[in-house]
């Protein structure tokens, strides 16, 4: 049976739309049921589950192949996967959809011996050795707008699966091939209906490429897996069909080619006790065929991402999410984090907190202030995941920000601060500079847009300050600060062993300040 990962953005959207699934006792204003029997290749009966989804609502139920539920009299869609097992422990599965009109006691068959093989070809490279692994669903078109949240799925490789063919324009059949070799080779189809023939023939030179480039030292862990997902911009039956492109201990670099269309790439990250402890997924990519593009993991430096405080309500409040993230993929691949959080006004604390979002995603510092002025927020962040140990030496381990800002209470809006993104260049792929050497950093004041009641006006940073320390904080050296269009260069002399802590300064023509501190943010070596 194939499990299919699905993007966080994606889950969300599915749940609030796909029906809720029922059991076969608990189908209201039945006046007729339905019987799916389900046989294997052998003309056995197989015993599976099977999936009911009704046509004109979309009310989907699910029942045991043999069993007779309860349902209103209409037209209906029954699909289901029907695994086999075999001497070799790898299987077979066939799947099949019909379409059924239920009226009184009805009955139907789903026979895996009318099943046609799903066939592929590539010309594919020597290095290619094995049968393709095919990842494959049967939808319902017509339902809503995401017939790949009304579906049943298998994967298994070539000559293993199987489809049993339906021209019915209610169905919609995907699928996802992948041959791997040096490289790996990836193609997506969909149909409307179920074809005669299942499958089809694909060339290298018609493929785009995507490389993956995964560095060191940035990461809760070191084991990750980068994988492709099918993501058509409108749904359809390959919607998150996905490839796994390679697992390893980073650093390293893995290439895959694929066919013409829009993918989603991602990044898993797993500790040593086998915990699935972060990962993303980066912006999509819609790509032509000969178009080859590189999709970076875990470079340095990884810092905030996007929240900033905001006045509302009287209260100034801020959200302690995506602190120390990838700035490669965004807020989908932040780490969690414990932070100690102040508010003062005059040198007075107005209110201090302790929070983590470990386990917690709706934590947030709220203060209630009483009158206008000037504010001081601080923040002190570090990476915070209970159950696993941190690689030695990791990177970006702690962040601070302070920043200082005039806020009226009467007046909400987003603070007028910023968050700095810090690009080091020439790193190598542990993102390590060499001894004693000068890097160039890209630097770049951000900010976005927060609470959607919340006002947002544009800031212009007048001035911006860059240090460098080698000894953890204890002490700082000024770097040399360019402006480069619109964002500022900085030149930083490297320490002949250790890691470089990174510290800027942000100010705009009214007096807001905004520093940021990343320890550790690359490495020597």
């Amino acid at each position: 049976m194939m499990v299919r990962w699905r993007s966080l953005a994606f889950v969300g959207v599915a749940a609030a739309l796909a029906p809720l699934a029922v059991g076969g006792a608990s189908a209201q204003a039945a006046s007729g049921s339905l019987a799916v029997t389900t046989l294997g290749r052998q003309g056995g009966k197989v015993a599976t589950t099977v999936t009911v989804v009704a046509v004109s609502s979309g009310r989907t139920y699910t029942v045991k192949s043999g069993k007779r539920i309860s349902l209103p009299t209409g037209q209906y869609i029954a699909m289901a996967d029907i695994g086999e097992s075999t001497t070799d422990g790898f299987g077979i599965d066939t799947l099949g959809a019909k379409v059924v009109k239920v009226s009184g006691s009805t009955s139907v068959t789903l026979d895996a011996r009318q099943g046609k093989a799903v066939k592929v070809a590539l010309d594919a490279p020597a290095d290619v050795i094995g049968p393709p692994r095919i990842s494959a669903q049967v939808c319902a078109a017509t339902v809503s707008d995401m017939p790949s949240a009304y579906s049943v799925g298998a994967w298994n490789d070539a000559g293993s699966l199987y489809v049993i063919p339906n021209s019915s324009k209610l169905l919609q059949f995907g699928y996802l091939a992948q041959w791997s070799g040096d490289d790996s080779y990836i193609a997506v189809k969909k149909t409307t209906g179920i074809p005669a023939t299942p499958g089809g023939t694909f060339k290298r030179a018609n493929m785009a490429t995507v490389r993956f480039s995964v560095r060191g030292g940035t990461q809760m862990a070191r084991q990750h897996g980068v994988a492709l997902q099918a993501r058509p911009k409108t749904d359809d039956c390959t919607s998150d069909l996905m490839a796994e492109v390679h697992a390893d201990s980073a650093p390293y670099s893995a290439t895959a080619h694929v066919t013409p269309g829009t993918w989603q790439p991602r990044d898993d990250v797993y500790a040593n006790n086998g915990d699935h402890v972060s990962g993303g997924f980066p912006k999509v990519r819609t790509l032509k065929a000969g178009q080859s593009v590189i999709q970076p993991f875990g470079r340095a430096v990884w810092g905030p991402l996007h929240y900033l405080p905001t006045v509302w309500q009287k209260s100034v409040y801020f959200v302690p999410e995506a602190l120390i993230g990838d700035p490669d993929v965004g807020v989908t691949a932040t780490d969690p984090t414990k932070e100690t959080v102040v508010l003062s006004k005059g040198g007075t604390t107005v209110k201090k907190k302790t929070l983590t979002n470990w386990g917690n995603s709706g934590a947030e510092f709220s203060a209630r202030i009483s009158s206008a002025g000037w504010y001081r927020l601080t923040v002190d962040a570090q990476r915070h995941r209970p159950g696993i140990t941190f690689p030695a030496g990791m990177l970006s381990s702690r962040v601070t920000l302070d920043w200082y800002f005039k806020a009226d209470p009467a007046k909400s809006a987003v603070a007028p601060v910023f968050l700095t993104r810090f690009l080091p260049s020439g790193l190598n792929t542990r993102n390590q500079a060499a001894p004693n050497s000068t890097t160039t950093v890209n630097v770049s004041a951000v900010r976005g847009s927060q609470n959607p009641d919340t006002k947002f006006t544009k800031v212009t940073a007048k001035s911006v300050k860059v240090w460098s320390s080698a000894d953890g904080g204890k002490t700082w050296k000024a770097a040399t600060v360019k402006r480069s269009g619109s964002a500022w260069q900085a030149t930083v002399r490297n320490p002949a062993s250790g890691a470089v802590a990174l510290r800027s300064e942000v100010k705009d023509a009214a007096g807001n300040r905004s520093v940021q501190t990343v320890y550790r943010a690359y490495a020597i070596g």
